[in-house]
């Protein structure tokens, strides 16, 4: 049976709402909060919390719409119940929940992270077990996907994600918001090797990965420049800028081609590797990681942009393959703050009271 799923994502800025049936995406909404955070250099919980619960409901509609179907057409309810901002997965849970128990729509819960590393699946471009570069503004990790709810994490960060490293690289320079097309704008005329920066834990075995200690280098080698050309001017920016996203593009690569080696291990019988989330947009770095993949026999698999960043087709596509399994939940469900895919590897950034945070 082919089941359409009406999917809602609202775990950072980004209020969306779908509609798919099997792998054909009927509609996909997003409804971005740039404008409202502009001013602050980066998300603010509370506002993209209230802007969430303004629009959730519109974004649903509309999905409908585009779709050309009803709620009394659709066969389940799929919400990102975390990880993620807890007041914008509280609105998104909260709006389906509604949903479900006006209708008596079958719900469920999925994890953000699952509807990213699953978005191959959604694409039909890989099969099981396949290799996961998850890399966004809140998470940078290496997933093998055995199934659509068993991953097992490899390595990742130990600190920054990538995505927040290049929000506070364009503050630092002075660029646009959201960080990550911006850096790469200014990135497209400069020169890379103009300024030394590092490459964390290049020198250490493994697929962990820190970014943090990168920014720091970008804020003195930015310094340096004011004080020696008493200003910065658009060549500087692009200069950094560039130096920069070339040390995360060789720390990615260089990490990669370590989780392939252990990937490689299984024996897959279609060695695949995928990346998703915003930070695959960059195009620098998806070229150096299907060349990579090219040079070492692996299927190279990447979303198209619209799929790279938060939406709720994925939600959708990966509730399904949960409602398929039995997997529903009821009007409990409750929004979760961390979330981790792999909960059987010790957590990476530490836990809380709520739970290991990835």
């Amino acid at each position: 049976m082919t089941l359409t799923i009406l999917g809602i994502e609202s775990s950072c800025d980004d209020t969306a709402a779908a509609v798919v049936r099997g792998t054909n995406v009927m509609s996909s909404i997003v409804y971005g909060q740039t404008a409202l955070h502009a001013d602050f250099g980066g998300v603010v919980p509370e506002i993209a919390a209230r802007a969430h619960a303004e629009k959730i409901d519109h974004c649903v509609e509309e999905a409908l719409d585009v779709a050309g179907i009803t709620l009394d057409d659709i066969d389940g309810i799929a919400v990102t119940a975390g990880p993620g901002l807890i007041g914008g997965v509280l609105s998104g849970v909260m709006c389906a929940k509604g949903l479900a128990a006006a209708t008596g729509k079958p719900l469920i819960g999925v994890n953000h992270l699952a509807g990213h590393a699953l978005t191959p699946m959604l694409l039909k471009s890989v099969q099981f077990p396949y290799l996961m570069l998850l890399v966004s503004g809140g998470h940078c990790q290496f997933l093998i996907a055995h199934g659509h709810d068993q991953f097992t994490r490899i390595g990742g960060t130990i600190d920054d994600a990538p995505g927040e490293a290049f929000d506070k690289t364009a503050r630092i320079l002075g660029l646009g918001q959201p960080g990550g097309p911006a850096v790469q704008d200014a990135a497209a005329t400069g020169d890379a090797t103009r300024f030394k920066l590092p490459r964390p834990l290049m020198d250490r075995p493994g697929c962990d990965m820190s970014f943090s200690g990168l920014k720091t280098a970008m804020i003195r080698a930015r310094d340096g420049v004011i004080v020696e050309n008493q200003g910065l001017t658009k060549g500087d920016q692009a200069d950094l800028a560039a130096a920069f996203q070339r040390a995360i593009a060789d720390v990615l690569t260089e990490k990669t081609d370590r989780a392939l080696t252990e990937y490689m291990s299984l024996s897959p019988a279609q060695p695949s590797f995928a990346i998703a989330g915003g930070v695959a947009a960059n195009s620098e770095i998806r070229a150096r990681l299907e060349t990579l993949c090219a040079d070492r026999g692996v299927i190279f698999s990447a979303p198209p942009l619209a799929l790279c960043t938060d939406n709720a087709a994925m939600i959708a596509y990966a509730g399904g393959l949960r409602m398929q399994a039995g997997q529903l939940d009821d009007l409990k469900l409750s929004a979760r703050p961390r979330w981790p895919l792999d909960d059987k590897t010790p957590a990476m950034l530490g836990s809380g009271k709520k739970g290991a945070k990835a």
